[in-house]
């Protein structure tokens, strides 16, 4: 028979591709496509303000380029273990332990090395613990808005997302008591972020502690997100390791993408209990192995270097703040209605009405991407990220105003 009659049926095949039920119901980040639209309408000779990006436009810290290109010379280019490299893991689990020890409750032993799993960016660990905590018939409540991968790892996990709704009175935050009435005998978990993506909302102490308390009293799993933790503007961010009694049900995910300026290095981690931890590393044996090795290094450098990656921090803070002050003052004068940001680099902002037909109307008119509110579950809303140059966020942001 010739090769061409043998490949006919594979090439027939191909065009009735159907998805797998493991992706049945899955919707592409609704970032990701915001920033490739925006990318075509450059390449097309658009130009675009582009507010929708949650990536530092700061470049990486000198000093942890040059430890990366010395991990290079060094010859960190092969495998490392599934979990990470030990320097990295050591440093994480005492920076942790140092959070930890800063709470009155907090007790026990300090964190390991072993507790700690670094993967490629904290999409990743989130993902992992999503995956090996929960499954069919599982409910996870999860604070609304929220970061919009949240709701897909969780039913990609095979178990059901649980929206809880924050009041536009507490800055769209939710509470305990809101989380016990969305709760039912099948909630095994809550996934919590503060600062938040995408309102810049941040939990007060006590707001935390409460949520804490819950979850412990109920035996839920908490995951909590707190990878914008270094960039807050009046007060630090809690973190859950200084108010939780027991790590027993605790995982914490971090990264160093956001405050090192480090997106592309895809650097992340999850601090669990060490039966998690394991089942975490195997997992990820599975699917990508071990974080890239270099950035592995830089990662280690970002993390020791205490006075360099203070100095580089504060001085993105800062700046990010003024953005932030310049960008709240014109939406005052203008009087839109939006959740004044604590903390990360997000403008979550109230338009009325379809939120999605409102970014639409304002990338084609005015040249300004902004992220549609649903992809948040919350359609009259969008978010704005100031994670660009001062003058485009201020730009951008006088466009949106005229539209409202």
């Amino acid at each position: 028979m010739p090769p061409t009659a043998e490949l006919a049926p594979i090439a027939a095949a191909s065009t009735t591709y159907a998805p797998s039920q493991n992706i049945a119901e899955l919707k592409e980040s609704a970032t990701i496509a915001v920033a490739n639209r925006a990318r075509s309408l450059r390449a097309a000779g658009r130009e675009v303000i582009d507010l929708g990006a949650g990536e530092p436009d700061f470049d990486t810290p000198a000093f942890i380029r040059n430890a990366a290109h010395k991990a290079i010379d060094a010859g960190a280019t092969h495998y490392t273990a599934t979990e990470g490299i030990l320097p990295l893991r050591q440093a994480i689990a005492a920076e942790a332990t140092a959070i930890a020890g800063r709470g009155a409750t907090a007790g026990g032993d300090p964190i390991q090395a072993a507790d700690v799993v670094v993967s490629n960016g904290s999409k990743q660990s989130l993902f992992n613990a999503c995956f090996v905590l929960f499954g069919p018939g599982d409910e996870v409540l999860i604070p609304t808005p929220s970061w919009t991968s949240y709701y897909e790892m969780v039913a990609l996990a095979r178990a059901t997302a649980v929206p809880v709704w924050g009041d536009r009175e507490r800055d769209l935050k939710v509470t305990a008591a809101s989380l016990a009435a969305a709760a039912t005998p099948r909630t095994r978990g809550i996934l919590l972020n503060s600062p938040s993506n995408p309102t810049g909302a941040v939990y007060g102490r006590s707001e935390l502690a409460e949520i804490v308390a819950l979850a412990e009293e109920r035996g839920w799993w908490i995951i909590s997100d707190e990878i914008y933790a270094r960039i807050t503007y009046d007060t630090p961010a809690t973190s859950v390791l200084e108010l939780a009694s027991s790590r027993d049900r605790l995982i914490l995910v971090n990264g160093v993408a956001k405050a090192y300026a480090m997106t592309g290095w895809r650097i992340g981690w999850a601090i669990a209990p060490r039966t998690v931890s394991a089942a975490m590393t195997a997992f990820q044996s599975h699917t990508t192995s071990n974080p890239a090795a270099v950035s592995q290094h830089a990662a280690v450098a970002a993390l020791t270097d205490v006075a360099a990656a203070d100095a580089s921090i504060a001085e993105m803070v800062r700046e990010f703040r003024a953005r932030r002050d310049a960008a709240t003052a014109l939406l005052d004068a203008a009087g839109v209605r939006y959740v004044r940001p604590d903390g990360a680099f997000y403008l979550y902002i109230d338009v009325g009405g379809d939120g999605g037909a409102f970014a639409t109307r304002l990338l084609d008119t005015q040249g300004v991407a902004v992220v549609p509110g649903a992809a948040f579950l919350t359609p009259e809303w969008v978010r704005v990220s100031y994670a660009a140059p001062r003058e485009q966020v201020l730009e951008g942001v006088r466009r949106l105003a005229a539209a409202l």
